[in-house]
């Protein structure tokens, strides 16, 4: 199978483990680059060999022969470049958030539905190696039927590289919380019900830092707790917490990759680490799980089965995104049908 020729929007500070995620996979050529600044776009292009770099999306989708273009902008620039994709009938990858509210976000949605291309979210968080393992344990039944759990992220003072955060109103949910509302999904099914109250810990940023959001999985309930403004004595590694609680066991996963099982049987314990790879950082975590999750994207363009995280199915998760700042605004549970 030729390799799929594709072009990345935005060379941004993420957009490098983006880029190189992609080569990690394989199947792939990179033709072109975009960024509103050029000269950002040049050493990018220059890093990673790419032969063409552009200032102007719509004069890159009109020169280049593309199978796919990967959307890594800032959240306020994915709705106008995907609806140029669907103009283009050229398939879309779309970091998460996928767009500033929910409304924007059913229009992406529709829009490409309507251009006949695929449209697909790229949401890594449900492809970390514990994560995955999480799920696996829970579907085997060792731990019985899930009744409560906790899933916890703690973020970091990331504002150097990405100094745009400071700026924007919606922060920690639409960052961390995107993650985690897509991960309570791929755990437990859909959301009936929610409640999120969050708050502001600095005076320097315009969004919030910490939030906490309980939602209601059928018999299962679900706390999510993000926050760029705990301290975090584990590092960067795998910030990530997670708890499930089963009529038969309980299970639980540490920022240092163990699975830990308690049953009436007794205790098990396995270590799921990630793969690491040389181009990433003290991030290697999160960049693992770009591989695994960009993987996926491929396999749906390639055979044209759906991704897991298909725009159509990121729209329940920007649901619950939208719902949790209009619990906080309102201090009242939002219910879905």
């Amino acid at each position: 199978m030729a390799d799929l020729k594709f072009a990345v929007f935005g060379t941004g500070w993420w957009s490098q483990f983006q880029i190189a995620g992609w080569f990690e996979v394989g199947g792939v050529e990179l033709v072109a680059l975009y960024n509103r600044t050029v000269s950002k776009a040049e050493k990018m292009a220059e890093r990673f060999n790419v032969p063409r770099v552009y200032g102007d999306p719509e004069e890159l989708l009109q020169k280049e022969e593309l199978d796919f273009i990967d959307i890594v902008t800032e959240v306020q620039a994915h709705a106008p470049l995907v609806y140029l994709a669907a103009k283009y009938k050229v398939p879309v990858i779309c970091q998460k958030p996928m767009g500033p509210d929910y409304e924007t976000c059913q229009k992406m949605v529709r829009a490409c539905q309507e251009a006949g291309v695929p449209f697909l979210i790229h949401e890594n968080l449900r492809w970390h190696t514990p994560i995955r393992a999480v799920k696996r344990i829970i579907g085997e039944g060792q731990i019985g039927q899930p009744f409560r759990a906790r899933l916890r992220i703690i973020g970091y003072d990331d504002y150097a590289n990405q100094p745009l955060l400071k700026t924007l109103e919606n922060l920690v949910l639409a960052d961390l919380g995107s993650h985690l509302f897509d991960t309570a999904r791929f755990l437990f099914g859909e959301a009936q019900s929610l409640y999120c109250q969050h708050h502001r810990t600095r005076g320097d940023i315009v969004g919030e830092d910490v939030a906490t959001v309980m939602l209601k999985f059928g018999d299962v309930t679900c706390i999510c707790e993000m926050s760029n403004a705990t301290h975090n004595q584990w590092g960067a590694a795998f910030p990530a917490f997670i708890v499930v609680e089963g009529t038969q066991g309980t299970l639980e996963v540490g920022p240092d990759y163990w699975v830990r099982i308690a049953t009436d049987e007794g205790h098990q314990a396995r270590r799921y680490a990630p793969p690491t790879y040389p181009w990433a950082d003290n991030q290697s975590a999160w960049h693992a799980s770009i591989v695994d999750c960009n993987e996926d994207l491929l396999q749906a363009f390639n055979t044209g089965q759906p991704a897991e995280t298909s725009g159509r199915d990121n729209l329940k998760t920007m649901r619950l995104l939208f719902s949790a700042y209009e619990s906080a605004a309102r201090d009242q549970v939002i219910t879905f049908n």
